[in-house]
């Protein structure tokens, strides 16, 4: 169809008419001009991430709920489509647009592929529904409706010249029956108001003057595990046994306990040569010794770059055989990518031009005051050569995604060019439309969602440092309530190697299982740093919200069997959330009130599947309250008693009413997990006694 077949540049937003498009080169007079006949404008289309600038984010079946104002003058009819296909298909698919109330309307359709989409809304007026409309009241205010019979009569018969087939068939019918002056006036009044003849009108409308949306919206579809995942964060050179510098090889035989824990994301921290200029010590120290295995985030040694395996760790076919095994265990492999260099990245001999230098003309390192690492240069990138920077920084994703790689975690992107990442994204996604992005960005709240909107798939967040029942609900609502849910898709993270936050420090083992719970059931994505979280890892260097004997700097060796591990925990919650998918969202949570403010209560449901978790947030005490639930939103009958499964515990629970009591101890299990069963009294008492 002309003016149909590729996407639009964004630009400003412009009226279009069938298949004619208001030139931007018209004059503003002309372009009016060329408007008028169509009638119905069309405003407000949700979502539409900064007016249209950046593309919304969708994974693979998603239900995409697209709305708009669709306002006309006078008491015209109007009716709409969603229009929407991948990016390239030249033919639109359609959906209806169905009435809201104050001129809102709203449709919805499903991507069934991976990939960028686009999507407009088109809205016409509904000559014929104006008419009914019309002749339904004149024939009830017992008026004349002659002329009104023969309108309509040629109205069905110009819908019976746009089609064919049995709707033009029955169509021209319809119309010799309304235009036959011979019959009874009442009965072709009823022939005209026939609900079969409204929906064959409706499916075969006059759309010649309709208004389009233009340009089209932009849509990034990724497949599910960029909405629901669950990361476990290892270090391969720990792996060793006895202690040892750990390989690849070794790392793998710890590929089946990260499975039966539930997780489907690896990530290795950088897998990649070390430099030894400058190399850190334990715990960050300067001047490391002959038998310090430094930071791996000072990437670059005389063995290679970006592009290189760590000698100890193995080699490159090593690293192959690690993610197939991985995949096989039906976990996929993510490694960080940190775009600096240490001092000896054969990148600083070869390119020094990529590397800012200071007066003295040495160059300058890594530094966030106070903190300093002089083990590492981070890139220029004002430098005059930042085309030749951009595209070796996009090659090294390309090297490793020809390695297997799909999903990468991409160290501190805050803090490289925002339009490198915009155009870096843009061509890994065009050509492999899989590949998940996560950024790990501590920064502010504004900076996060640019790099969202820029392509990252998932974030890190703040949900570290959220511990209060108001900081958490005042913090989901944020990402769930604001235009945020339409690009920006949290991971939530308990800890980190760079992170060990002082609940955990002080809050025991209630702390850990209250942090896993919150993290794994209020963002369908969440990830840990193990061993250290299951093994509840808690001793800072003083005065620091960090581990001492930090495995960034040294190895550790992990005691995976310990009587005290939470892996068993950790597993259970994995397999809930596979098994529910209210789990598997983060936008449909909703908190309910308690009458203890250590009590947190919320729900998330999901076509029939109904999830309640109750959280205790004080890791030392036991703590008892009243939860009040909106029954009836949550498709609760409010006048029988209903079932809920704790889900941690197997417990049962009948519970009555809006207002229940519950009371949590920290030292057992600081947490429910409830499903939630709608029966009849006799279903839920058979199923609780049986």
């Amino acid at each position: 169809m002309p003016g149909l077949d590729g996407p639009h540049p964004i630009t400003s937003t412009q009226a279009t008419v069938g298949n004619r498009t208001a030139p931007a080169d018209r004059s503003r007079e002309a372009q009016l001009l060329e408007m008028g006949l169509r009638r119905v404008l069309v405003e407000k289309v949700a979502p539409a991430v900064d007016c249209g600038r950046h593309p919304a984010k969708r994974t693979v079946g998603d239900r995409v709920v697209v709305e708009a104002d669709l306002v006309a003058d006078g008491h015209e009819k109007v009716a709409g489509a969603v229009l929407y296909r991948p990016r390239g298909e030249p033919t639109w698919r359609e959906a209806p647009l169905e009435p809201l109330p104050n001129d809102r309307w709203r449709g919805a359709f499903v991507p069934d592929r991976i990939g960028r989409w686009e999507y407009t809304v088109e809205a016409w007026v509904d000559t014929f529904a104006t008419w009914r409309d019309g002749l339904h009241k004149k024939a009830d205010a017992g008026q004349d409706v002659h002329l009104e019979l023969l309108e309509g009569a040629e109205l069905v018969h110009r819908a019976a010249e746009r089609t064919s087939g049995e709707d033009a068939e029955a169509l021209s019918e319809v119309a010799r029956a309304l235009s036959d002056e011979e019959v009874d006036a009442a009965v072709r009044v009823e022939v005209a108001l026939d609900a079969a003849l409204a929906a064959r009108m409706h499916h075969n409308p006059d759309r010649t003057d309709a208004t389009r949306h233009d340009p089209p919206l932009a849509l990034v579809v990724d497949p599910v595990r960029a909405r629901f995942s669950a990361w476990y964060e290892l270090f391969p050179r720990s792996s060793g046994p006895n202690g040892a510098h750990g390989t690849l090889a070794d790392a793998a035989e710890l590929i089946p306990y990260v499975a039966e824990m539930g997780f489907d994301v690896l990530y290795l921290p950088p897998i990649h040569p070390i430099g030894r200029t400058h190399r850190k010590g334990p715990n960050n120290t300067l001047g490391a010794g002959p038998d310090d295995v430094g930071c791996p985030w000072a990437i670059g040694a005389a063995e290679g770059g970006h592009k290189a395996v760590h000698p100890e760790l193995g080699t490159l076919d090593d690293f192959r055989r690690f993610v197939r095994r991985a995949n096989e265990a039906g976990l996929e492999v993510a490694i960080d990518i940190a775009f600096q260099a240490s001092p000896d990245h054969p990148w600083v001999k070869e390119h020094p031009e990529w590397f800012r230098r200071r007066p003295d003309g040495t160059i300058q390192y890594a530094e966030n005051p106070p903190k300093k690492y002089q083990d590492v240069y981070p890139f220029d990138f004002d430098s005059k050569d930042w085309r030749g920077l951009w595209e070796e920084l996009l090659s090294v994703f390309l090297f490793w995604i020809d390695q297997g790689v799909r999903t990468f975690r991409v160290d501190n992107p805050h803090t490289k060019s925002l339009r490198f990442w915009e155009w870096c994204i843009d061509r890994i996604k065009s050509e492999h439309p899989d590949v998940v992005f996560l950024s790990e960005a501590f920064t502010r709240p504004k900076l996060m969602y640019a790099l969202a909107k820029l392509g990252f798939t998932q974030s890190y967040t703040y949900f570290t440092w959220r511990t209060t029942r108001h900081e958490l609900a005042e913090y989901l609502a944020e990402l769930t309530r604001t235009e945020a849910r339409e690009f920006f898709r949290p991971n939530f993270w308990p800890n980190t190697p760079d992170i060990l936050p002082e609940h955990l420090q002080h809050g025991g083992r209630g702390a850990f299982l209250s942090r896993l719970v919150l993290a794994s059931t209020l963002s369908s994505s969440w990830g840990m740093y193990g061993p250290a979280f299951e093994l509840m890892e808690r001793v800072p260097r003083p005065g620091a919200e960090e581990y001492v004997d930090n495995e960034k700097y040294q190895l550790r060796d992990w005691d995976l069997e310990a009587d005290h591990s939470l892996r068993h925990v950790v597993a259970r919650i994995n397999r809930i959330r596979r098994d529910r998918p209210a789990l598997q969202h983060t936008d449909n949570v909703r908190f309910h009130a308690t009458d203890n403010d250590e009590l947190i209560c919320y729900s998330k449901q999901w076509e029939d599947d109904l999830v309640l978790v109750v959280v205790n947030l004080d890791p030392h005490h036991r703590h008892s309250g009243w939860v009040e639930l909106d029954l009836r939103s949550l498709g609760v009958d409010p006048e029988h008693p209903y079932l809920l499964h704790d889900l941690l515990g197997d417990a049962r629970y009948v519970w009555h009413g809006p207002r229940n009591f519950v009371e949590l101890d920290p030292h057992v299990m600081p947490a429910h997990v409830f499903e939630v069963r709608r029966r009849t009294r006799t279903e839920v008492d058979f199923d609780y006694f049986e």
